[in-house]
């Protein structure tokens, strides 16, 4: 037991000073997590303190999934992980980043692209170069299914807004203020003929027989247009890391900035002689 604790102990040691930045990176975004948590204990607000623990939670996935898999994550990738769940979660709606800087959400969801076409290039990759499993994928299939498996995920998120919009009231899919709508509702010979409205000024909102004006300077779209940008720039995400994998595998794992986000397997400590 002695001789085979020994070799486990160093392999954590060298795991801990190999990825030293990733370390550092983690117990700072921890601290700060652990610090808001226990502010909004205070201020009462347990909504937010369940987002923090769900923070801790999904800090953990990354050494999870290296375990479960006996995979490494580079360190470059682990770090953008982490700093993408710290983004979104608590500044973007702990700290209200969302709303308060327009551009927010786009960058979550155009990195949510690319770090999702990492992940879906990688996994199929391990397979493919895995001897267990039978496959011999050519790069431009495993570019697609990276692709694919991208805009699957983007997909399954906006569902998962509509879902919370629709039966939470949460407003995940932020609306948009337009001031043109072409709509075949107001069609007054009850067809399929769009009625165009520009320059709209104000819309009217009819509650409880009280007419309130929204003073918004437009037409309320709600969440068609942020849903659509939303998958937008997934797709150009989950595009610029597919061709980036596609190259990497023609150069045949010479590219340096596809191997920071490609993850390597782990040899099998126990083979040997104990």
């Amino acid at each position: 037991m002695k001789r085979r604790s020994v070799p486990k102990m160093q392999a954590v040691k060298n795991a801990v000073h190999r990825k030293r930045a990733v370390a550092t990176v983690y117990f700072v975004l921890r601290a700060l997590v652990i610090l808001t948590m226990i502010r909004q204990a205070f201020n009462r607000n347990y909504e937010n303190v369940f987002l923090c623990a769900l923070t801790l939670v999904l800090f953990l996935l990354p050494t999870v999934i290296e375990r479960r898999l006996r995979i490494d994550f580079p360190d470059t990738m682990e770090i953008i992980i982490l700093l993408f769940i710290f983004s979104a979660e608590i500044l973007g709606e702990i700290r209200s980043y969302y709303t308060t800087f327009p551009g927010w959400d786009t960058v979550m969801h155009t990195l949510n692209g690319f770090l999702c076409a990492a992940v879906g290039f990688s996994l199929v990759d391990l397979l493919n170069r895995n001897e267990r499993f039978s496959l011999s994928l050519s790069p431009v299939f495993l570019a697609i299914v990276a692709f694919c498996f991208s805009m699957t995920i983007g997909v399954l998120w906006e569902f998962f807004e509509c879902a919370a919009d629709t039966f939470l009231l949460k407003d995940m899919q932020k609306d948009t203020v337009l001031s043109t709508i072409s709509t075949v509702a107001l069609d007054p010979t009850g067809g399929n003929t769009p009625v165009i409205i520009r320059n709209i000024e104000d819309v009217i909102v009819v509650s409880g027989g009280r007419q309130i004006p929204l003073g918004l300077g437009g037409y309320l779209d709600v969440g068609i247009r942020d849903t659509m940008k939303d998958l937008f720039v997934n797709f150009i995400g989950a595009t610029v890391f597919s061709f980036i994998g596609y190259f990497y595998l023609i150069g045949r794992g010479k590219g340096r900035f596809a191997r920071r986000f490609i993850p390597l397997v782990l040899e099998d400590e126990t083979d040997g002689t104990p």
